[in-house]
C-alpha cells in the first residue's frame, strides 16, 4: 500500500475508520485488503493492490468529485451505479477531505443511533475548539 507523509496509507485509513463508533476491520469475501464495517455492513473497501478505496457517497457527490478531480476520484466498477465513490490512494490526497467523506459514508451505512453518536462527538469537539 502507498505511503502518505511517511505513513502507511492502510494505517491512516485504520485510524480514521476505527475511530468511528462500533467499526471493525473485516475483509470482503475472499479478499485480504482492509475493509471496514459497522454492524457487518461495509462502508469502505480498499483494493487488493492498495492503490484505491471505495466508499458510499451522498447524492451528487460522486458526480461532482469525479468531474472536478478525475485524477483523485473515479466511479468504481460494480458499485459505482449504487452511488459509491472511488478515491485513488497512490496520488496526493487531501486527508481532511477524505476523512470527511469516510465519515459521510459511515453515516449513510450506520444505524441512526450510531450516526447520532458520531454527530454528538463532533459537536463536543467543535465546542472544544471554540474555547477561549
Amino acid at each position: 500500500m502507498a505511503h502518505v507523509g511517511g505513513r502507511d496509507v492502510a494505517a491512516r485509513l485504520r485510524d480514521i475508520c476505527l475511530s468511528l463508533p462500533e467499526v471493525v476491520e473485516k475483509p470482503f469475501g475472499g479478499h485480504t485488503a482492509p475493509c471496514f464495517r459497522v454492524r457487518d455492513k461495509l462502508f469502505l473497501m480498499t483494493s487488493e493492490d492498495g492503490r484505491s478505496m471505495t466508499f458510499k457517497a451522498g447524492p451528487g457527490v460522486q458526480e461532482a468529485l469525479v468531474a472536478s478531480d478525475p485524477e483523485r476520484f473515479f466511479v468504481p466498477a460494480y458499485v459505482g451505479h449504487k452511488g459509491w465513490l472511488g478515491a485513488r490512494l497512490d496520488v496526493d490526497q487531501d486527508w481532511d477531505e477524505l476523512a470527511e467523506l469516510i465519515e459521510d459514508s459511515y453515516r449513510m451505512i450506520a444505524p441512526r443511533r450510531l450516526a447520532a453518536l458520531l454527530q454528538q462527538r463532533q459537536q463536543s469537539h467543535d465546542g472544544d475548539d471554540n474555547s477561549p
